[in-house]
């Protein structure tokens, strides 16, 4: 395509949801409500993690790694959005726009390897029991976690290596600058640029959901095998809300990279509701309300808070008598 006769933007404008006032209101209110609820649910999940001793785990350790990258992922869209709501002009600078596109996708690479990564701990755990600790030591899970982020990193920088052109609009129909929608702008020939996206989620979502899948079948099978109706009970609850969330991120992440959004190019912004809004905000819930331990550390730090009230306040009922 000739370029020569092309305008060149230097900024994109955001669509966002709504023009009408009260629905702006409405997904205003929503949207910094669900935010905060992130904000506030992984924040409390980390310190949960870390302030107690009994949940030093190599699993817990990578959930505090999901609950990490949930702020993060939420973070580098959401503040954004809350702001261009009651904007006029909702614009973003292409660099800045570039910018949170590669850490979107740097992220979501990350969180589609830890969630095979926490797969794997769950079967190590089960199948292995009596050598989880050797196999699982932390020297291993550090090595894990470094080699994840490393590579989400490189991996989601493949499909910027070639710089992208936009010359046709600079009215992006989303709330964020998604690499799918940006493709949708841009001038020339982006072959380059849906193959290399294709390839990288066989490698990023195919893989890691193949891995997951393998681990599952492994541990459905060792826990059929336990005898213990308690035994069978608690592996069942921790792989529960692992699953949970693989379904709600996987199934959207699949459906626009795998297949590029061609049958689902009008509700792309939609879909990234779910995996980009929805499930950090419900990752904290389901992990805590279907974990039977995290329901025990909060019970007893609450408890202790409780007891250590109840103290305060008889001894300042003492001192005014």
């Amino acid at each position: 395509m000739d370029l020569e006769n092309q305008t060149l933007f230097t900024e994109f404008i955001l669509k966002g949801f709504s023009q009408d006032l009260q629905r702006r209101i409405l997904v205003f209110v929503i949207f910094l409500l669900m935010y905060t609820l992130t904000i506030l649910g992984n924040s409390l999940l980390i310190c949960i993690i870390i302030i107690s001793p009994k949940l030093h785990t190599p699993m817990y350790y990578f959930l505090c790694n999901l609950s990490l990258l949930d702020l993060l992922f939420s973070s580098s869209s959401l503040p954004k959005m809350l702001l261009d709501v009651f904007s006029k002009r909702r614009s973003i600078s292409i660099i800045g726009c570039l910018i949170q596109m590669k850490i979107g996708l740097s992220l979501g690479v990350t969180e589609c390897l830890l969630l095979a990564v926490m797969a794997y701990d769950r079967y190590i755990a089960i199948r292995f029991p009596l050598h989880y600790t050797i196999n699982m030591n932390w020297k291993t899970c550090k090595i894990i976690t470094a080699i994840m982020w490393a590579g989400s990193f490189i991996l989601s920088a493949i499909p910027t290596l070639k710089p992208l052109v936009f010359c046709r609009e600079n009215i992006l129909d989303h709330f964020v600058c998604e690499i799918l929608a940006l493709l949708k702008l841009a001038c020339g020939d982006v072959t380059y640029h849906k193959t290399s996206i294709f390839i990288i989620s066989l490698f990023t979502l195919m893989a890691p959901l193949i891995l997951i899948v393998v681990s599952y079948i492994c541990i459905i099978i060792s826990i059929l095998k336990i005898h213990s109706a308690g035994g069978r009970s608690k592996a069942f609850s921790t792989c529960a809300s692992h699953l949970t969330v693989v379904l709600m991120f996987y199934g959207t992440s699949m459906t626009m990279y795998m297949g590029q959004s061609k049958r689902f190019s009008f509700s792309l912004k939609y879909m990234s509701l779910i995996y980009g809004v929805m499930t950090p905000v419900l990752n904290p819930l389901i992990y805590s309300l279907r974990n039977n331990e995290v329901k025990a550390v909060v019970q007893k730090i609450l408890t202790k808070s409780s007891a250590s009230w109840t103290v305060k306040l008889f001894h300042q009922k003492h001192k005014n008598m």
